[in-house]
């Protein structure tokens, strides 16, 4: 069986891209190799097994789409424009490759160029915007953004709608109103349903799995738009403390990168898997603090979180996957405790070199208005 896999020289690509040898599947990658990602020299740097087909493409352009589909079974769509606060002000970039790139894709299977026996699309959990939750008087109640009167009083839990008082967070599921907060979730959020609506239309089976927030080693150190672990290690390497934005207690689920690739694996050989959407995260809630105490103890270095009392446009305070239906249908079971993926993290972090490109992020969400 032949395999594409979008993205596949990025950080959970090529993850799965060995995976997939490994277990003796024939691997295309497709790949523009995004500066801001991949480095100024990253044609070079490619580490994929010798056997896998490397294209050097971009999904907006549907004639490379018609080279790397050519005898393709299955296709992993990986490929996508990633941060949340960049893709507020770089819109049409944003747009152009995650929701334009897929529908390129999605064109040509529609009409019939080619047939496929899976495809399997990466999606996201900010496409729930904020998380689920409980008022202990009200029951569940669904929550839009935080109100910016609230925010700049520096009141952050979310508040009951019915009865003001202060909501507790409880397990997101699939079964969940989206609500994407930014330019990035409301293209993965595209993605996602373009992907499940035309899989049905033509009896293609599509799997959409929802990633919480991953981590491990390989991650893009020097790109400010990447996981807020490796931003994190990146602050830490240059000396400098790592900057959390409201009071640091907002939680989130940290999913180590072996355990996204058990799920997309899971996803491709699993029946059951077809035309389903699935949370893939630990299902254990973490705060950013947390987050940033335990790899500054893993580095052993002298200093504390910065927390600057601001919000981010856009910001939700609680999102924490609930998997049993990812349990019960594909088998997953996340494997990697948090505590033992930091130290992995850690020790390929400490090999590295990163440039910090932070603050110079954070300096251009204040001039356009969107951190207050």
């Amino acid at each position: 069986m032949q395999v594409l896999v979008t993205g596949g020289a990025g950080f959970i690509g090529s993850r799965l891209v060995s995976a997939l040898v490994s277990k003796g599947y024939t691997v295309k990658v497709l790949d523009a190799l995004v500066e801001q990602v991949h480095g100024a020299k990253c044609r070079d740097d490619i580490n994929l097994p010798k056997q896998v087909q490397f294209i050097h493409a971009d999904v907006r352009d549907i004639e490379s789409w018609r080279l790397a589909l050519q005898d393709c079974d299955v296709v992993y769509h990986l490929a996508a424009e990633v941060g949340v606060g960049q893709s507020m002000y770089n819109i049409v970039r944003y747009v152009s490759a995650n929701t334009l790139g897929t529908a390129n894709l999605l064109e040509l299977l529609a009409n019939g160029e080619y047939t496929l026996k899976k495809l399997i699309i990466a999606s996201s959990m900010s496409i729930y915007g904020e998380g689920a939750y409980r008022c202990i008087h009200c029951g569940p109640v669904e929550v839009a953004l935080r109100p910016i009167a609230q925010l700049q009083r520096a009141q952050w839990e979310p508040l009951c709608p019915h009865c003001e008082a202060v909501l507790e967070p409880v397990p997101t599921s699939e079964s969940k109103p989206l609500r994407p907060t930014s330019v990035y979730a409301i293209s993965k959020r595209d993605q996602e349903e373009l992907c499940l609506t035309i899989g049905r239309a033509y009896n293609i089976p599509v799997v959409a799995l929802r990633f919480f927030n991953t981590y491990g080693s390989g991650q893009a150190l020097s790109n400010p738009y990447t996981g807020v672990a490796a931003i994190f290690a990146s602050r830490l390497l240059n000396q400098k403390p790592p900057l959390i934005f409201e009071d640091g207690e907002q939680q989130r689920d940290f999913v180590h990168v072996s355990d996204i690739v058990q799920g997309l694996v899971l996803a491709l050989e699993k029946e059951t898997a077809n035309y389903e959407v699935f949370n893939i995260g630990s299902g254990i809630p973490i705060t950013i603090k947390q987050v940033a105490q335990a790899l500054i103890t893993a580095i052993g270095v002298d200093t504390q979180p910065e927390i600057v009392y601001k919000f981010r446009e856009g910001d939700i305070r609680h999102c924490v996957a609930d998997i049993s239906k990812a349990q019960k249908l594909l088998g997953f079971q996340p494997m990697v405790q948090f505590a033992d993926g930091i130290k992995e993290l850690v020790a390929w972090v400490m090999q590295q070199t990163a440039c910090d490109r932070i603050e110079q992020a954070h300096d251009e969400l204040s001039r356009r208005g969107l951190t207050k």
